[in-house]
């Protein structure tokens, strides 16, 4: 385990999951399934059913809030970390204008202007 920043680790197993993840929860079946979920959660308490089904549907919220929590903040990072190589490939570039010097600078900043794709 390492405590690098997600962003800094390239593109592991771990990226590709929470990517796919990430596209999962952000579609209209994740959405169902979490009101389907919400609505067991108050069938439950409505039906007065024992309290071990209570906490099964809790648990069940529970556990689907703290993935998206890790999913919400792994997504977060990632952004940062690109809108961080964006700002420092733009100020490197102008750095360069101004110095005449635009070969490499200049591959650097198009790489930069695509991180969307990666992220």
């Amino acid at each position: 385990m390492t405590l690098s920043h997600p962003a800094e680790r390239g593109r592991g197993s771990f990226a590709r999951l929470a990517e796919r993840a990430s596209n999962l929860t952000s579609s209209p079946l994740f959405y169902s399934l979490c009101v389907l979920l919400v609505v067991a959660f108050v069938a439950v308490h409505v039906a007065g059913l024992s309290s071990s089904w209570q906490h099964l549907v809790g648990d069940m919220m529970s556990a689907v809030t703290l993935l998206l929590l890790a999913l919400l903040k792994n997504a977060e990072r990632r952004a940062e970390h690109a809108i961080q190589r964006k700002l420092d490939a733009i100020a490197a570039a102008l750095l360069a204008e101004e110095e005449g010097d635009r070969g490499e600078v200049r591959k650097e900043l198009e790489h930069a202007i695509r991180l969307e794709d990666e992220v």
